[in-house]
């Protein structure tokens, strides 16, 4: 048997392979600088390779037919729909290594104005040394030292590329590999948090052990597949299928397979993982995985059922109704009883999966548009939601998410309280914010094709929601302080600059929608 020669399209793979590049010179960066250079050779490595990574997404999206092309022997798809979900993960990445790189020093905002404080790293969410006990002297020593993990910067790249090879997978065995290395680091860095050390660990020991059982479901129905249709290409197996028409193997196998890509986007009942990782995970990791991981585990989700199950229409949407509702109902309810706002935020990222899934399963292409216009506007409202929240300190510096603290926060620090607010007014959905036009798009595609029940669940569901968003700014603004209420600490010059970029996006998408959802549109036209 001869085998064919690889080919490899250097030029349409050239912003993943940036990334990766780039993450590999941080890692020898990390192994042979001096301490003292690594911190700023790190942030100054990964924020250049992402903004050299998204211009190369811009020229490959200009320079490749509408219909997009295939790369190394068939197994990945550079076409419009897998670059505008990279270009999306490299510019929230960009917005997430600036919040991980914050080490400001400990300055509280009252009024608006800055006053430094005593005690505290600052704004440094991440553990000095993490292969130190919890606690221990050597800990400490690490900490009075200043020692910092700079490693975490290749380990966020690495991930990063992991994510933007996941929805440009053409096979599921590229799929499973880019799963792999998407989430690896991500189990690593849900770790490495400062303060509550042994409540990060456990998240991150969570999040490794429900990860690996469902890679191990995804690769079982990997297998399955394979079986059933004699090959691994997402094409090959639709006309597998088509022909051969739905066999119990590849049902099985395509259950399986959808495990570990609703596990990855936290569906219900997929989702336990979430609000025990958000809570425990360094918050900037936090905002990170939020909206990166959802981009790109919802762009493999588009791939494989707009490319690989059209066969199968009648057998995978009726499961994606149950699973949306109940996501939308177990997310709502949840959020509402929570004191935590982490956890507020986790499982309202729960209910937004539900809601996003009304857009999978319309299964048109207003459907595959007004998701992916979705995952712009929520990935850049949660970026900066988390980003505020890691700002919000008690007075030994330690993150105070407890929300029966944050009375008369709004009230402290109004700059602080009226950007959040704008935030969890996106999440509600209300107008001229990009939540409004986000949920008014995805409900839209799914009544036209004719999900009008599932419209009407996800409305009543956004309702419910509102009282839990609504709840926050009231205790913010109008609700007295208390010995209790938190401080506001200052981050740096970019992390202002990146929070107020992520309220921008938030309110201009609301406002003047219309280029990006026709980018969106023109995407969407091209997914095959």
């Amino acid at each position: 048997m001869i085998l064919p020669s690889p080919s490899i399209e250097y030029f349409v793979l050239c912003p993943m392979l940036i990334v990766f590049g780039v993450a590999v010179v941080g890692v020898l960066a990390e192994a042979f600088l001096p301490r003292r250079w690594r911190y700023r050779t790190q942030v100054t490595l990964a924020l250049a390779g992402l903004v050299a990574a998204f211009i190369a997404i811009v020229a490959v999206a200009k320079a490749i037919p509408a219909p997009g092309q295939r790369a190394v022997l068939g197994s990945m798809a550079i076409d419009r729909p897998t670059l505008f979900l990279q270009g999306t993960i490299v510019l929230v990445a960009v917005m997430a290594i600036i919040f991980i790189a914050e080490r400001s020093a400990h300055r509280i905002v009252t009024h608006g104005k800055a006053a430094v404080a005593a005690g505290g790293r600052g704004l440094d969410s991440f553990t000095p040394q993490a292969s130190a006990v919890p606690g221990s002297e050597s800990e400490r020593d690490a900490d009075r030292l200043g020692a910092g993990q700079t490693e975490i910067f290749p380990l966020v790249l690495l991930s990063v590329g992991g994510m933007m090879v996941f929805p440009a997978s053409n096979d599921l065995l590229t799929m499973f590999v880019a799963l792999e290395v998407l989430s690896l680091p991500l189990y690593l860095t849900c770790g490495l948090a400062r303060h509550r050390r042994l409540l990060s660990q456990e998240a991150a020991l969570k999040y490794f052990l429900l990860g690996a059982f469902s890679s191990a479901f995804f690769l079982y129905g990997v297998a399955l597949l394979y079986g059933a249709t004699g090959t691994l290409t997402l094409t090959g197996i639709r006309d597998s299928l088509a022909a051969h028409g739905d066999t119990s193997m590849a049902l099985v196998g395509v259950g399986l397979l959808s495990v570990g890509l609703l596990f990855k986007v936290g569906a219900v009942p997929f989702h336990s993982w979430i609000p025990d990782v958000y809570q425990g995970a360094p918050t900037p990791i936090t905002g990170f995985m939020a909206a990166a991981t959802k981009v790109a585990a919802f762009g493999a989700l588009l791939r494989v059922v707009y490319v690989a199950l059209p066969p199968l229409h009648e057998q995978w949407r009726p499961v994606l109704w149950a699973i949306s509702i109940l996501t939308m109902a177990v997310g709502t309810i949840t959020a509402v009883n929570q004191t935590n706002v982490k956890r507020m935020l986790a499982y309202s990222s729960v209910a937004h999966v539900g809601f996003i899934l009304t857009g999978v399963i319309a299964d048109n292409s207003a459907g595959l548009s007004a998701t992916l216009f979705y995952l712009v506007a929520y990935s850049f409202s949660t970026v900066g939601a988390f980003a505020i929240v890691s700002l919000i300190r008690n007075r030994d510096g330690v993150e105070d998410a407890d929300l029966s603290h944050w009375a008369g926060l709004g009230q402290r620090s109004p700059i602080v309280g009226v950007m959040l607010s704008m935030f969890l007014l996106a999440f509600a959905g209300i107008p001229l914010t990009s939540g409004f036009i986000s949920k008014f798009s995805v409900f839209r595609a799914a009544a036209q094709g004719g999900a009008v029940p599932l419209v009407v669940i996800g409305v009543i569901s956004s309702g419910v929601a509102a009282y839990f968003y609504v709840r926050v700014i009231v205790l913010m603004f109008f609700t007295e302080e208390s010995e209790d209420t938190p401080q506001v600490v200052a981050p740096g010059v970019l992390s202002k600059a990146a929070i107020a970029v992520c309220a921008a996006v938030t309110v201009v998408l609301g406002v003047v929608p219309q280029p990006v959802l026709d980018l969106a549109d023109r995407a969407a036209q091209l997914l095959h």
